[in-house]
């Protein structure tokens, strides 16, 4: 066994190989980059090598640093973990020859199943289910139609080195199929510098389903069930769960048989998974093979008891696997919700800068420590509150994983979880996940690729998740009101004949963007540590067990545990719960005369400017002042977390002034441009 190993990785995965190796008792080294010195994984690393300036390409990019820090350290292997160059195989070559063991398969292995194209003839020859479709390099547009037609639309262009979206159209006809090729291969060329497209059969109603496989270097070949990962947006993952609540048992097994038959047909020795699409009539198809750890490894850890992290250690220092396939427990259900940093009411736009708060949900799970009988709940996370999430890389803040008896319990736990989980300083995709949670759908497990698509077709905004009692998060205000009175009223020092008297009766007010006012009466009767409201014609006793200065109150309702998030804002009370969120002022009923005699403030008028929509780096301005723009005109590019956000002009104009410069780092709606 290796006694010291290099993690060439950040973030939340190079803490989670860390978190292991130390249970193993192995010495590791963190490797790190400008943007990163005070990063968790540098901390928690034995030792830590710099590498260079901000972006990856001059530092967790570049092979040669890697290996010199291998070098200087004394580090026996190097775990890649998952992006940067965990799928390189000219990276674990180099390696390998530089005397250093790779923790992940062959370079052999990687090279084979790395070019979409190469992958799916090893598939056909292992008999492995594969898309019908036209699996050699297409040279024009024509052909390309002509293809398409042969195999029936609808059908996918895909670019061979694509991934992450990139490079892949579904077309439904003759002119969307010559279109589709036309811009698959320009975006191959210029995001990969290969712009070999191939075209295969669109899987209606498609399931994104993948098989986890263990290889070791002793022929040694199992499957760890699967990972249902159909709840996906533009193509990213959000939400995914173990086992599928789809396939069958004879479909979970028929898919792991071929996914080891694959596996085996290119030696694989390490952790890999195998990924189909599966029709609605469970008919499956290879898609291709990611030659790494998964992001989503926590799930199949959960319902398995296995450390995957370990696992691929072992392999790497020659073990055989210590279990057959009969040996592979399936306990129970997990599922793991990406928490990143972006603003889904922006249109998912990234939310970079200083995490103000952080204060995940209690943990009663850890990873690499065996899972408790009951299940409960995990964070795998790279960042600390007061920490700063950087826009040199992705948007993951971290990983929320959950495990429970069944399906419907790992649901409670997940909205519980998400309830508990406060993050403040940058905005987080916390709402959208509650959201997605509560879809009677969803719940249903009546999904595919498409949900998010067919069920957010405009985006996610705050009027698109309802509460099933909206009155409780009404009630909840009024009793979180009536505490901080109490505690007023309870102060020292207060004037005789003047002390602070607080009434039982209160008035909710909301106000809506428009200025529209709306207000319900409430009471709150106080009974020891219970809030007795009423508000919409029913009663909540409240009881809070956590103190006022916690945004996320636990607490009780009527002897049914509860979790929300209340915040002050002033003088109003912003409450969140199971993604629904209402802001509302609860006044006196005198103050709410007053208040309804108020004049509405309109938001300013802001058309005449060009607002960043997002904190990055602004990478282009393509406009001077005086100058004449068209509707649909480039106006400036902003960079952000691996995001290029292209500004097009809503309607025609004049540019008056230029505020910012290109190279400059943007915050969130500042001014870009000034219109006449």
């Amino acid at each position: 066994m290796f006694t010291k190993i290099l993690i060439a990785n950040r973030g939340e995965i190079a803490c989670r190989v860390i978190k292991t190796a130390k249970k193993m008792g192995i010495k590791t080294v963190a490797v790190y980059s400008e943007a990163d010195r005070d990063a968790l994984h540098v901390e928690l690393a034995d030792e830590a090598v710099f590498i260079g300036p901000a972006p990856s390409r001059e530092s967790y990019l570049v092979m040669d640093k890697i290996i010199a820090a291998c070098k200087q350290t004394g580090a026996q292997a190097v775990h890649p973990g998952y992006g940067f160059l965990s799928e390189n195989a000219e990276f674990a070559r180099r390696v390998e020859e530089e005397g250093i063991v790779f923790i992940g398969p062959k370079h052999a292995s990687i090279a084979a199943m790395g070019d979409k194209i190469a992958s799916k003839k090893l598939a056909l020859a292992a008999k492995v289910n594969t898309i019908p479709g036209h699996n050699a390099a297409i040279d024009t547009a024509e052909h390309a139609v002509e293809i398409a037609r042969g195999i029936g639309y609808p059908v996918m262009i895909k670019a061979s080195a694509g991934g992450g979206g990139k490079g892949l159209r579904v077309a439904f006809d003759d002119q969307e199929a010559f279109e589709g090729f036309t811009s698959c291969r320009n975006e191959a060329r210029n995001s990969f510098g290969d712009d070999r497209v191939f075209i295969e059969k669109f899987v209606e109603e498609p399931r994104h389903i993948e098989i986890q496989v263990l290889g070791d270097a002793h022929g040694h070949c199992v499957y760890l069930w699967e990972r249902e990962c159909s709840i996906q947006r533009r193509h990213q993952k959000v939400i995914e769960e173990a086992p599928s609540p789809f396939i069958s048992d004879a479909t979970r097994k028929a898919m792991g048989e071929q996914a080891v038959a694959l596996a085996k047909a290119v030696n694989y020795q390490s952790a890999g998974t195998v990924e189909f699409v599966v029709g609605k009539d469970q008919s499956f198809y290879f898609l291709e093979m990611n030659t790494r750890l998964q992001v989503e490894h926590p799930v199949t850890e959960c319902i398995t008891g296995l450390d995957l992290v370990e696992q691929m250690i072992r392999v790497a220092a020659g073990e055989p696997l210590a279990f057959t396939q009969a040996q592979i427990p399936r306990n129970g259900w997990a599922m793991e919700c990406r928490i990143n940093a972006e603003d889904p009411l922006r249109s998912f736009l990234p939310s970079t800068g200083r995490l103000v708060a952080f204060e995940p949900p209690v943990q009663t799970m850890q990873a690499s420590l065996p899972v408790p009988a009951q299940g409960g709940v995990r964070v795998d996370t790279g960042v600390y509150e007061g920490g700063e999430i950087p826009m040199f890389y992705d948007s993951m803040i971290c990983k929320l994983i959950v495990h429970g008896r069944d399906r419907m319990d790992a649901i409670a736990k997940m909205r519980d979880a998400l309830d508990a989980f406060v993050i403040q300083g940058i905005s987080s995709s916390i709402p959208f996940q509650a959201a997605l949670l509560a879809h009677p759908k969803f719940v249903a497990g009546e999904f595919n690729t498409g949900f998010i698509a067919e069920n957010y077709p405009k985006g996610f905004t705050r009027d698109s998740v309802t509460h099933d009692d909206p009155d409780f998060l009404l009630a909840l205000a009024v009793a979180a009101n009536r505490r901080v009175l109490a505690r007023s009223a309870g102060i020292s020092g207060q004037l005789p004949g003047h002390e602070l008297q607080v009434g039982e009766d209160f008035v909710v007010v909301r106000t809506d963007a428009d200025g529209t006012r709306h207000q319900v009466a409430a009471r709150v009767r106080v009974n020891g540590d219970v809030f007795d409201v009423s508000v919409g014609g029913r009663h909540y006793p409240i009881r809070f067990t956590r103190p006022l200065r916690d945004v996320a109150l636990h607490g009780d309702v009527g002897g049914k545990p509860f979790c929300a998030q209340v915040e002050r804002l002033m003088l109003a009370y912003r409450v969140t719960h199971h993604g629904a969120q209402v802001t509302v002022r609860v006044l006196s009923p005198r103050a709410a005369e007053l208040n309804a005699l108020m004049p509405f403030k309109a938001p300013p008028d802001l058309s005449k400017f060009l607002l960043s929509p997002m904190p990055g780096l602004l990478v282009d301005v393509n406009v001077a002042a005086g100058q004449t723009v068209r509707a649909g005109e480039k106006l400036a590019v902003i960079e952000a977390m691996k995001m290029e956000n292209i500004l097009i002009a809503a309607h025609d104009g004049v540019v008056a002034s230029v505020k910012a410069a290109k190279g400059e780092s943007l915050s969130v709606d500042q001014v870009i441009l000034e219109f006449q």
